[in-house]
């Protein structure tokens, strides 16, 4: 069947070579991953000057950290004098600066020259110009967000403009007081599967009946293939008999105050472009942050935020934990399963998406006009 005569129930996805071909990848991490708003680290990692953590963004490695003045700053992770990694270390603390394991160049905290063997006897070196590379950074719902690009676009409109269209408004995502939550579980899955393919499962809800039971239980309108991204504003009601986002549906932790009563008992998720995944109810939040390392490998880094007195008082958040621990295990297994068909002929010109699916084509123009640009 050609393109031109599929049903008008049905539309083409990307082509298979979209989700393995080594140079499409790259394109992608030079005009999507390096040129957009991608979210690092959330703030609370970085708490005090001096801690920091390195992220792999497109094709570089980037280094965030906390300032002696309390901000966040970002920079390329690589020494000006000969290109050596500067910190090898995932994450780590420093006590005043950042020491190249080469040649010893090293760098204060706000990523100007400091020291290095022989400066002195150099004094027509600017410092400033020879610091690092800065990244620019910003930090919204407590999270840091880096972007590589020499003019980044506005996230006002890439990042806060997508929970708009999502949510209806900013002020629905406000209620949850996302940077105020403390981090009460963190999981990092390696999927072996293609960015994409994971965000376009968490886009849709067809699969749900088929390889979700457990959300199925607590959403029961998810059973019926139509995910809560469908329509704007829309949260998904909880079963009648359901007292809680948690694995077997019972009681859950203490609501979020600012949570209104339109939102309570409703599960909202929001994808923001290109690699992040929001999902709120009204006791917890749940952020996934997308790390593609290669056309077939995604780390995937998954906190469940609570409030802070939930947290640090110890309450028991397993049931609330595994419910969505499941559903991401289910969901990145069914990418595992479906990636290595992305190479054969089979899928040579794609698959197809049915109705409830076809906000996944808007998806996948907006991909294409990006690499295209």
């Amino acid at each position: 069947m050609t393109a031109t005569s599929l049903p008008p129930s049905l539309i083409r996805t990307l082509p298979g070579e979209h989700y393995t071909d080594p140079a499409l990848f790259a394109l992608e991490q030079e005009r999507v991953f390096e040129a957009m708003w991608f979210c690092v680290a959330r703030s609370a990692d970085l708490a005090e000057p001096g801690q920091f953590r390195t992220y792999q963004v497109g094709r570089e490695s980037v280094l965030i950290s906390r300032s002696r003045d309390g901000s966040v700053k970002g920079f390329l992770n690589i020494c000006r004098h000969r290109g050596a990694k500067l910190c090898l270390e995932e994450s780590g603390e420093v006590k005043r600066a950042f020491q190249c394991p080469y040649h010893a160049w090293t760098y204060g905290l706000d990523g100007k020259l400091v020291a290095a063997p022989h400066l002195t006897s150099m004094p027509d070196i600017d410092r400033g110009e020879y610091g690092l590379v800065n990244v620019h950074i910003r930090e919204w719902l407590g999270y840091v967000w880096a972007s590589l690009a020499d003019t980044p676009p506005s996230f006002e409109q890439d990042v806060i403009g997508a929970v708009i269209e999502r949510l209806g408004d900013v002020a629905a995502i406000d209620n949850y007081r996302i940077e105020n939550l403390e981090v009460g579980r963190r999981i990092t899955y390696d999927v072996k599967a293609n960015w994409k393919l994971i965000v376009e499962n968490f886009m849709e809800c067809y699969h749900c009946a088929t390889i979700h039971p457990e959300l199925t239980e607590v959403l029961p309108e998810f059973a019926d293939g139509y995910a809560a991204q469908y329509y704007v504003g829309h949260g998904a009601e909880f079963g009648e008999d359901v007292q809680g986002f948690t694995v077997d549906g019972g009681e859950g932790l203490d609501r979020i105050p600012g949570v209104g009563e339109d939102q309570d008992r409703r599960y909202y998720a929001i994808t923001v472009r290109p690699q992040v995944f929001i999902n709120l109810v009204p006791d917890h939040v749940i952020f996934h942050r997308l790390y593609p390392m290669a056309p077939d490998r995604t780390v995937v880094e998954c906190d469940w935020l609570y409030l802070p007195h939930v947290v640090e008082s110890g309450q028991d958040v397993d049931r609330s934990v595994e419910l969505f621990h499941r559903v991401n295990q289910q969901d990145f297994d069914a990418c595992e399963r479906t990636q290595p068909a992305m190479s054969s002929r089979a899928y040579a010109k794609g698959g197809v998406l049915v109705p409830s699916e076809h906000h996944i084509g808007e998806f996948h123009t907006w991909l294409q006009n990006k690499l295209s640009a």
